[in-house]
């Protein structure tokens, strides 16, 4: 994200169930009362998108997985039931052909405009995997992922795709009168070199879990890298949870509170599930802490509990709204341009994330806009002083350390 660039906060949908605690809530893993307290069904999830609706967020992400209801479906009717708020659609790849992926985002965007995205998700869990049919080993997994990406995005820029890949074959495909002025981005996860190769092919939004900024960093750069030599640049999204409160000591009593309801026998179940998964992401997520609660702070404001009990994304900002919003200001330093966030409930925290801590984002990066604005009126004056004049180049020297000054 450039210092002068608008922050994109999207939310999550539960689509396992919610509650005050995180947990369990696949079919593989187990279920946890406390975190699936409230049940998945459009009551609640048509109120959990129209408070993200009014508290300003972009999209909600509805996640795919054997204790997730259905995403397209529910997805089409909560948009039925919200004015604005757009959807990131996940899906897994190798369920269903390309070419039906694309006739269902396509219909989506006729009867909803341009309020569809895609996340496409490759698979992490083997056991899970298999649960669908999917036997596949790992990186044929991604290769399959990458010629699916490739037909779906040619298939709704409106486009005809022939492939005859390895796991994708069709010919002569196309759409009836796509909707191409609704553009469908496609998002992507993953960290293995795998899914950093398909990343820098075929994704609009390389999505990454929330490592600490100086890892974030190295990722971002080491795709954008690889996205230079086939022509491309894709935006960085980050997906993170978080417990803010008006005080950086309330926040931490609550991320105190969640650590302590959690069930030993839970956190040894879903360590050792954690083990056996064949994600790069995971192993990332849960080398943070080691599986141990007692190292669970990895960065400034950077929680890890999360991972103890929940897969995927396991980290937590925890801190005061001003902490929280400084923290995803440095990730937007290091190259993160969206971030997805949740809360629990997701129902409350929507609003008190888009109330509190959006506003403080939003702050910090037009200040940072100016300051880079003034900076760069410095530097044209100074390029139409005299060039070799100390008088001038002093007055410049000065000029710009007042500048830096005042913006301290």
């Amino acid at each position: 994200m450039s210092s002068s660039a608008a922050p994109v906060l999207h939310w999550f949908l539960p689509t396992g169930g919610d509650g005050r605690d995180p947990g369990g809530v696949t079919a593989v893993q187990g279920r946890t009362a406390a975190a699936t307290r409230r049940g998945a069904d459009l009551g609640y999830l048509a109120q959990v998108a129209r408070a993200a609706e009014q508290a300003g967020f972009a999209k909600l992400l509805t996640p795919v997985g054997l204790g997730c209801v259905d995403p397209w479906v529910l997805t089409s009717a909560v948009a039925a039931v919200t004015e604005r708020i757009g959807f990131l659609v996940a899906f897994r790849a190798g369920l269903a052909q390309p070419t039906l992926i694309a006739q269902q985002a396509d219909t989506f965007r006729r009867l909803f405009g341009d309020r569809i995205a895609l996340n496409v998700v490759t698979g992490g869990d083997p056991v899970e995997q298999r649960a669908y049919g999917d036997h596949l080993p790992k990186d044929e997994r991604y290769v399959r992922t990458g010629e699916l990406m490739e037909v779906v995005r040619a298939l709704l820029d409106g486009g005809t795709a022939d492939l005859k890949g390895r796991h994708v074959r069709v010919e002569n495909a196309r759409l009836h009168d796509p909707s191409v002025r609704h553009p469908v981005p496609l998002y992507f996860g993953g960290a293995s070199p795998e899914a950093e190769e398909v990343a820098a092919r075929h994704a609009e939004v390389q999505l990454l879990w929330g490592e600490p900024p100086a890892a974030v960093a190295e990722r971002v750069a080491r795709v954008r890298e690889k996205a230079a030599r086939v022509g491309r640049v894709p935006r960085f999204g980050i997906r993170l949870h978080v417990i803010t409160r008006d005080t950086s000591a309330e926040a931490w009593r609550e991320a105190d509170r969640i650590l302590a309801g959690f069930d030993p026998e839970a956190v040894r179940a879903s360590q050792e599930r954690f083990a056996r998964m064949d994600s790069t992401g995971q192993a990332r997520m849960t080398a943070l802490h080691g599986g141990s609660a007692e190292r669970l702070t990895v960065s400034p404001n950077l929680w890890a509990g999360i991972g103890l009990v929940r897969e995927g994304a396991g980290t937590a900002l925890v801190g005061s709204h001003d902490e929280v919003a400084r923290r995803l200001f440095e990730y937007g330093r290091a190259g993160i341009d969206e971030f997805v966030l949740s809360g629990y409930p997701h129902l409350e925290e929507a609003y008190r994330v888009g109330e509190e801590v959006a506003p403080r984002l939003r702050a910090l990066t037009e200040a940072a806009g100016a300051e880079a604005a003034g900076t760069e009126a410095i530097g044209t004056e100074a390029d139409g002083a005299q060039a070799g004049s100390p008088q001038a180049t002093g007055t410049q020297a000065a000029d710009a350390r007042a500048a830096g000054e005042v913006a301290a």
